[in-house]
């Protein structure tokens, strides 16, 4: 019987049975009503709304937990699901909810797989030609610099230094942004190695005190997750670097249960301090995190901060980061 003649037949069964108890109470109704009539009319309506509400509670209360759940679904918070309670119609419903929320995920997380693939590959073209075309286009104006030099008259050769040093300088930067956009250690000499550069030059650029603190065995981690966690935590280094006005940053690298977690932790102005705009960052943290089947937390720190913690376990492959 389907969800609508339940409720239908439900109410008409009340009313019926409220008709054929006043018709066989001894209840009469005057003109005008009298006070005591008023009185037991007022109970009856009263016995007969409680009536309904506990017949149709139990019908209904599945169907709001899942509008509940329908406004509060987020697919980068996988693996939430409803328990199947209630009529038939309603354990219908809510098993299909399930299984469109199972086939959303895993569409999410084969398109968000394919979208950071490229984006990686995006980022060692642009590496690989900013290395290999601008840096030597760069290093070979350096050493014409180097010549017009030793050339150059002694009025003119301090101004061909100054080219010399603001051209040394551009060759580094363009070294940096290679080196971030294609984290070539953590390929070669793996995750610790590879956040410890990290760390070494973000204190060097944002002129902020780091401590790290990395466990000397940790279990292997597949490619995928090894590259989630160094881009969590660069991105995390970023925002305290941006917006946290913080004085001292903690990493942390340790072996969990079956797992790997990264922490970075900051004594800045905490979440409050963050601008809207730090938002699409977040996101694509927690979007990283879900790639390979990790945990991510963002929170406010005991130091008055952030702490931005990641929990990947060993056996995670991903499905492309």
């Amino acid at each position: 019987m389907s969800l609508f003649w339940r409720v239908f037949l439900l109410n008409a069964a009340l009313l019926v049975g409220a008709g054929i108890v006043l018709a066989l109470s001894p209840l009469t109704i005057s003109a005008p009503i009298k006070v005591l009539e008023e009185f037991g009319l007022g109970v009856a309506i009263q016995l007969l709304l409680a009536v309904n509400y506990a017949v149709l509670r139990p019908t209904f209360k599945p169907l709001e937990r899942l509008a509940q759940r329908m406004r509060d679904v987020d697919l980068l918070r996988p693996g939430r699901r409803l328990t199947p309670t209630g009529s038939p119609e309603v354990v219908d419903l809510v098993r299909s909810f399930n299984e469109m929320l199972d086939r959303l995920e895993r569409e999410r997380l084969e398109s968000g797989s394919r979208a950071l693939a490229a984006q990686e590959a995006e980022r060692k073209r642009i590496a690989a030609e900013l290395h290999h075309e601008v840096g030597q286009s760069m290093t070979g104006v350096l050493l014409l610099l180097e010549q017009v030099a030793d050339g150059a008259p002694a009025e003119r050769r301090e101004v061909v230094v100054e080219a010399q040093e603001a051209t040394r300088k551009s060759v580094e930067e363009v070294r940096r942004i290679a080196q971030e956009l294609r984290p070539e250690l953590l390929e070669h000499l793996g995750l610790v190695s590879a956040l410890k550069s990290l760390a070494t030059r973000f204190t060097e650029q944002a002129g902020l005190e780091l401590e790290w603190e990395f466990a000397r065995e940790l279990p292997p981690l597949a490619p995928d997750a090894e590259l989630a966690m160094y881009r969590i935590a660069q991105e995390s280094l970023t925002n305290v670097a941006r917006h946290a006005g913080a004085n001292r940053v903690w990493m942390s690298l340790e072996q969990g249960l079956h797992s790997v977690i990264l922490r970075v932790t900051d004594d800045g102005r905490g979440l409050n301090g963050l601008p809207s705009c730090a938002g699409g960052g977040l996101r694509g943290m927690r979007e990283r995190a879900v790639l390979v089947g990790g945990a991510l937390a963002i929170k406010p720190a005991r130091t008055g901060g952030v702490e931005v913690r990641l929990e990947v376990p060993t056996g995670a492959t991903g499905a492309g980061a």
